[in-house]
């Protein structure tokens, strides 16, 4: 087994546990990156040990593979081989000699997979991210004498069925420990600054400040005509399209650059409104598309809605030189990024782009969902942020490097005449 080091954070909930202050619930909250998965696969394994070996236990996460990267892999490695292995294939674990079920719950069907069965300890990896109802059931399978569940997550709506029905519930058996980045100070200080920059608005206050807030008004409050809006290029280095298509809605394609300057710059935009100009064929799109690319230098690649497979084969069919893949379509992690690269001044747009600047000030968070405790944004006049979405999401290691190097010190100077243009 591996030698251990416990940040303070990590000692106090250790202590919790030697001196009997766990409960039935066992929730670790808070940050990323603030060792609270650690802290809970060590908890999860030494009170496995003590429980015993003929009881039936289950570690679940929202998939069998965040299961196996979060949680399973590093706790094999913590403990070794000899104390734990595992076979993903057979969805089972032996865990100091406790055989340990392995279970994906990623909708609402995956309580049956548990229907049934009698638990003495379960755990569960980012608990906002599996369904009510298969944590219900959960709990109501942890029926042996002195079952326990240990979970983590990050924080999420105030309004998440975790936070309403459980954590804020009064006379549960619940004990519940926050982790902040700060506490974990097995991290390099460097490390730290640069993954604050990374968050801003809502998802600093979620995943840095470990606060459970609403996700609620502008998307892109930061967004500042005078400072993300210019006709100023620099010198143009990799260039690439984004594309999101509509049939009925608007269709939206964006040509972006990477800058000399350090930042990302959308050059120009493709918009047809389909519900007023009249609905194009995939092979009308397919040719606007060959258009749009020619307009400048040859792009790197073409990042397309993966939804719109139809509009791929025939632009694959008819323009074999483009090199086209299928975007990330992770919303919540999308609008993180693109917030991250224009809170850092990263993300410039030139005054043609005319719709996605006009939605991008008009992007907003929708109320119905949030009250129901979801994050999603208004699915209106969104074609073209979409398109954004994808376009950082294909190269976010590119965006994050720089919005971690971005110098501060030298912002463009405010563009009045490009302003002028709108």
């Amino acid at each position: 087994m591996t030698e251990f080091y416990f940040t303070e954070k990590q000692k106090e909930f250790i202590s919790d546990w030697k001196h009997g202050r766990l409960k039935r619930i066992n929730i670790l909250e808070g940050s990323v990156r603030s060792g609270k998965t650690f802290s809970s696969l060590i908890m999860w394994a030494l009170w496995l040990a003590t429980r015993p070996i003929d009881g039936k236990y289950l570690m679940a996460g929202r998939t069998l593979t965040t299961l196996k990267r979060n949680c399973l892999e590093p706790l094999q490695a913590l403990l070794g081989e000899d104390n734990m292995h595992m076979s993903i294939p057979a969805k089972r674990a032996e865990i100091f000699g406790r055989s340990v079920d392995l279970e994906g719950a990623a909708n609402a069907l995956s309580e049956n997979k548990i229907r049934g069965v009698t638990l003495s300890g379960a755990y569960v990896d980012e608990l906002t991210l599996v369904p009510e109802d298969f944590f219900t059931m959960l709990l109501s399978r942890l029926s042996t004498e002195g079952a326990k569940l240990f979970g983590t997550t990050n924080p999420d709506s105030p309004r998440h069925w975790l936070k309403v029905n459980f954590l804020d519930k009064p006379g549960l058996d619940i004990y519940r420990i926050k982790f902040l980045l700060d506490d974990n100070t097995t991290l390099p200080a460097d490390y730290i600054d640069n993954l604050k920059k990374e968050y801003t608005g809502v998802f600093y206050r979620r995943f840095i400040l470990g606060d459970w807030v609403a996700a609620e008004g502008a998307i892109y409050p930061m967004f500042d005509l005078t400072r993300h809006v210019s006709d100023k290029l620099p010198r143009l280095r990799m260039q690439w399209i984004a594309a999101d298509i509509g049939h009925t809605n608007p269709t939206a394609f964006l040509r972006l650059a990477a800058g000399d300057d350090g930042r990302i710059w959308v050059t120009d935009e493709y918009y047809h409104m389909a519900d007023k100009a009249g609905a194009k064929s995939p092979k009308q799109y397919a040719r606007d598309m060959q258009a749009f690319a020619l307009k400048g230098p040859s792009p790197d690649s073409v990042i397309i809605d993966p939804a719109a497979e139809g509009f791929i084969l025939q632009l694959k069919e008819d323009a074999p030189s483009l090199r086209i893949k299928r975007a990330d379509n992770t919303v919540l992690e999308g609008i993180q990024l693109v917030s991250s690269a224009i809170d850092a001044g990263v993300l410039m747009i030139h005054p043609r782009c005319k719709h996605l600047i006009d939605e991008i000030q008009g992007y907003s968070w929708d109320p119905k969902a949030q009250q129901r405790g979801e994050d999603k944004p208004v699915k209106t006049n969104d074609h073209a942020c979409d398109a954004l979405r994808y376009a950082l999401m294909a190269y976010r290691r590119e965006i994050n490097r720089r919005v971690m190097t971005i110098d501060h010190e030298k912002p463009l100077p405010a563009d009045p005449l490009a302003m002028a243009r709108l």
